[in-house]
Formats: structure tokens, C-alpha cells, sequence
């Protein structure tokens, strides 16, 4: 799976392969799709210890699997109540599954039910209690809840698991997060570590920039940027946005009308361009 997280300007978060559109998606669903789908392809710590094949499952493993992969359907398709009845089936068969406790919370979070989705995170992490993906998850609702010390105590929680495998992706959105509390130094490192660990990925680059830009720093920004739209399969609206936007401030007119017209011909109902328009260069 592609996914991207950019953080524009503001508030609002967004995927590449967006879990409505390709455009800007506000609050809670913006990641949870990338995340939930993560937790369930990671192991937990105790099962690392053994891993399990195929002949391992019973058919109670192979119906909570399936049942789960339609929970996760309807989830990314916006059914909630639909997705909650699937994983309420799953939940039956196995009371203790962790990615189905995760995507109900995930489900919950989305719905704008916060105490029903923290919930769900606190039963999965008195079962697991040191599940790095359960941890990531629990802080990014932390995150939109503007609690901003339980978040970084989860995040950080979650990195100090010496089996987790995904750290870029939790370095990424705990400077996701201090970029929205205003600690823009502290994002700045978060995504700049990040960056060490997946130097490819799109996401943690165009987070990066923004960062670097917010921060006034608009050559090392430019630098990141570059590398996402000299690929055209990486490059969106968002981020010809944000080069469009670093080029003016370096005031490279020329650069500035390429990208104009770039985002004009490639995104002409893209929200980038209408504030493109309007000049809303710094919202």
C-alpha cells in the first residue's frame, strides 16, 4: 500500500491515496486507514517469538481474518456502523484479537466517539501492553485531541520497543503532531530522524519541507521537495503546492509560474489551486 501523509499548512492532515479523495481530508480519518492497516500487518512482540504459518490458522483464525478485511473495506469506504458489525463478528470469535480491538477504536475515533475509541486502545494495551502499533495509534488520538504530553508519551513509548519495525512511521507523525502544537523545532528533528530512517519515502519528505518552511529554512525545503516532484507518480497538488509556495519565497518567479501552471493543468478543482488564486500563499 502507497500511502503518503503531508502536512500542509494549517492543520489538516492528508494521505496520498487518500482515504476519500485525493485532496485534503480534515481530522481523524486523514491517517487511521494508514495506521490500522500497518498494526495488522505487524506482528505483536509475543508473536514474533513464534511465527505462525498457515497451517498454524484454525478456521476461527481464517473467518476473524476475513471478517476483519471487510471491516477494513468498510472503514475506508466511511460505513462506520457496517465496519463495527464486522468487528463486532470478529470480536466474538476472538475477544483478545488486537487489530480488530485497534480498527474498532480506529472506527470509534472516526465517528467522533474519542472515550469509546480510548476505550477500545486501553483493552488492547492491558492485553498487549507494550504493542508498538496499538502505542502509535493511541498517541495519534492523543494528537487530535490536542493532549499533547500523552501524546509524546505514547509515541515515544512506542520507539522505545526494541522489536518495532516501523519507526520512521511514528518519528513522522509525532512530528506531525508537534508541528500542529506549534513546536515546530521539535518537528523539525522528529521528521529530520525520519528522514534517516526512510530517506525514500514521499511522506516523511513532504513533511519534512513543510516543516523546513514554516521554519523559514526554504533552501533545505526546497531541496526535499525536489526530490517528491522529480518523481511524477509521487508528485500531487499538495506538494507542487508546497514547491510552488518555497520558490516564491526564494523568489524564483519563473519556477513559481512552471508550477502555476502545472497545478493548474493537473489539478483545476484541487484546493491548492483555488487558494492559488485567491493568493492565499501562507494560511
Amino acid at each position: 500500500m502507497n500511502d503518503r501523509t503531508v502536512l500542509p499548512t494549517g492543520s489538516l492532515l492528508v494521505t496520498e491515496s487518500s482515504v476519500r479523495s485525493p485532496g485534503r481530508v480534515a481530522g481523524f480519518m486523514a491517517l487511521v486507514l494508514v495506521f490500522m492497516l500497518a498494526a495488522c500487518g505487524t506482528p505483536s512482540s509475543s508473536e514474533r517469538a513464534a511465527p505462525r504459518t498457515d497451517s498454524d490458522q484454525t478456521d476461527a483464525d481464517r473467518r476473524a481474518g476475513v471478517r476483519l478485511e471487510l471491516a477494513a473495506l468498510y472503514f475506508s469506504r466511511g460505513q462506520f456502523n457496517t465496519a463495527l458489525d464486522e468487528i463486532k463478528q470478529v470480536l466474538m470469535v476472538k475477544p483478545d484479537m488486537r487489530e480488530a480491538l485497534n480498527l474498532r477504536a480506529l472506527v470509534y475515533a472516526a465517528m467522533g466517539e474519542p472515550k469509546l475509541a480510548e476505550d477500545s486502545f486501553k483493552r488492547a494495551l492491558a492485553l498487549y501492553p507494550n504493542d508498538p502499533d496499538t502505542l502509535h495509534n493511541f498517541a495519534w488520538l492523543k494528537c487530535q485531541q490536542q493532549r499533547w504530553a500523552e501524546s509524546d508519551a505514547y509515541f515515544n513509548q512506542a520507539l522505545a520497543q526494541g522489536s518495532y519495525r516501523a519507526p520512521a512511521r511514528t518519528l513522522m507523525a509525532r512530528g506531525v503532531c508537534e508541528a500542529r502544537a506549534g513546536r515546530l523545532a521539535e518537528a523539525e528533528r522528529s521528521l529530520a530522524k525520519a528522514f534517516e530512517y526512510d530517506p525514500a519515502s514521499p511522506a516523511v519528505a513532504v513533511n519534512f519541507a513543510e516543516v523546513l518552511y514554516r521554519n523559514g529554512q526554504y533552501e533545505r525545503a526546497q531541496f526535499y521537495i525536489k526530490r517528491v516532484n522529480a518523481q511524477a507518480e509521487q508528485s500531487n497538488a499538495q506538494s507542487l503546492w508546497l514547491a510552488l509556495r518555497i520558490e516564491r519565497r526564494l523568489g524564483n518567479t519563473k519556477t513559481v509560474d512552471e508550477l502555476s501552471q502545472l497545478l493548474r493543468r493537473g489539478y483545476p478543482q484541487s484546493p491548492e489551486l483555488q487558494a492559488l488564486d485567491s493568493g492565499r500563499f501562507d494560511e
